[in-house]
């Protein structure tokens, strides 16, 4: 069974950084893609950032985050990453990666990134 787990997440001031982590226990045949989302309380699902992770290897980022937010893949170890950088409080937001594959969707449990002073 495929498990997502990520790690990374706590509380940040504004203007710090944070590295997200979402390593994929087990084997995924076929990845199309990964990515992060996020959940801000009171709105729906966003997408943050993603990453194909075929040839083009093609990156889109939210306007929210560009400049700001990189997002990286290992491959070999199924793990996505999510640098984020200059953080805002309205960052704040529970943070989920997904990984879509050919036949399924994997998402992570989630972790919490709060931006506060």
């Amino acid at each position: 069974q495929v498990q997502l787990v990520e790690s990374g997440g706590g509380l940040v001031q504004p203007g710090g950084s944070r590295r997200l982590s979402c390593a994929a226990s087990g084997y995924i045949f076929s990845i199309n893609s990964m990515g992060w989302y996020r959940q801000a309380p009171g709105k729906e699902r966003e997408l943050v950032a993603n990453i194909i992770t075929g040839r083009s290897g093609h990156i889109t980022y939210a306007d929210s985050v560009k400049g700001r937010f990189t997002i990286s893949r290992d491959n070999a170890k199924n793990t996505v990453y999510l640098q984020m950088n200059s953080l805002k409080p309205e960052d704040t937001a529970v943070y989920y990666c997904c990984i879509r594959a050919i036949s399924s969707d994997y998402w992570g449990q989630g972790t919490q990134v709060t931006v506060s002073s």
